[in-house]
């Protein structure tokens, strides 16, 4: 088996060489993969600002500073999985339709295979193009959720297909499972004082980021393993979740978020979860200072490569 992984070598700085997440091989392969991750450069979406087409680029310009192992989960990630920067899907701007139709065209048969990829946005819009492709393999699944809105919209200025809108498309085209799915940070105010039970009554267990905060993290993470446990798990994460003071660079920020601390204490206790796929959404680089809204979503990144790893590794011991 060929292993793909972070180059390891000190034969050039970081700064030096072709960029793409991790300084992970850039390889258009299906074959020895078990991690793929996938840029989207897709902002068609976007109701406010634009932009975050730039975003899967600033990601990776960041990402080379991010390493292989964690300590926190005690594994060099790299020992698990395979992994490549398969590059990006040919998206068509202007054009949502034929670009999810693009998106499943590049994702359908990494999900054939078993891989898991990890996308990088683009707008929110892109995940239903992802829950498309996952679909044809998986049918249904449940949708872990973090975000400071629901986008479950059901049209932006008379339009279905929207930032706004792809979980309620998601819940209607029958991509996920609802009454198995979990949305967490929601906060800030609303156009409609329904515009979260409309949620709940799609059939999604939504926690705001108030209750998050009230309930405090443990209890967080009961809830979602009792939402999601035994079923097949998407995880798709705005970087809006997080505080614009720590996350400016997005396209619809909304203040009073969690810390990235929270955040990653979360992420890192999401463990015993059967992922299928990730997503990180909404990073806008024009609006960001110092690069730490990319730098935030490469290392959301990186703590998802680390749950796949750790699905590989608890695979491997129990076979």
């Amino acid at each position: 088996m060929v292993k793909y992984k972070q180059d390891p070598t000190f034969s050039q700085p970081r700064f030096s060489g072709i960029s793409t997440y991790m300084r992970l091989p850039h390889v258009k392969t299906l074959d020895d993969v078990d991690v793929a991750v996938v840029g989207v450069p897709f902002d068609t979406g976007q109701t406010f600002r634009t932009g975050a087409r730039l975003g899967p680029q600033a990601i990776r310009n960041f990402s080379s500073l991010v390493r292989c192992a964690s300590d926190y989960h005690k594994i060099n990630i790299f020992d698990y999985i395979s992994a490549v920067d398969y590059g990006d899907v040919p998206v068509v701007p202007g054009f949502i339709q034929e670009t999810y139709k693009n998106m499943v065209d590049v994702l359908a048969p990494m999900y054939q295979k078993g891989i898991v990829p990890i996308v990088m946005g683009g707008d929110h819009s892109i995940t239903l193009g992802e829950l498309r492709a996952a679909a044809q393999t998986y049918g249904p699944v449940s949708l872990l959720h973090f975000d400071a809105h629901t986008d479950t919209v059901d049209s932006y200025f008379g339009q279905k297909y929207t930032h706004g809108t792809p979980f309620r498309r998601a819940v209607e085209e029958g991509l996920i499972d609802p009454t198995r799915s979990i949305q967490v940070g929601m906060r800030g105010p609303v156009n409609s004082l329904d515009e979260y039970d409309e949620s709940r009554e799609l059939g999604f267990e939504v926690i705001t980021t108030d209750e998050l905060v009230e309930m405090g993290i443990p209890s967080l993470i009961s809830a979602i393993k009792n939402r999601v446990q035994g079923q097949r798990v998407f995880l798709s994460f705005d970087v809006d979740f997080i505080d614009p003071a720590f996350a400016p660079g997005t396209g619809t920020p909304e203040v009073n978020g969690v810390y990235p601390r929270e955040a990653f204490q979360i992420l890192r206790q999401l463990t015993d979860i059967s992922f299928i796929g990730f997503d990180v959404v909404e990073v806008l680089p024009a609006y960001d200072h110092g690069e730490i809204t990319s730098a935030l979503a490469a290392n959301v990144m990186f703590e998802m490569m680390c749950l796949a790893a750790l699905n590989k590794k608890a695979a491997v011991t129990n076979m």
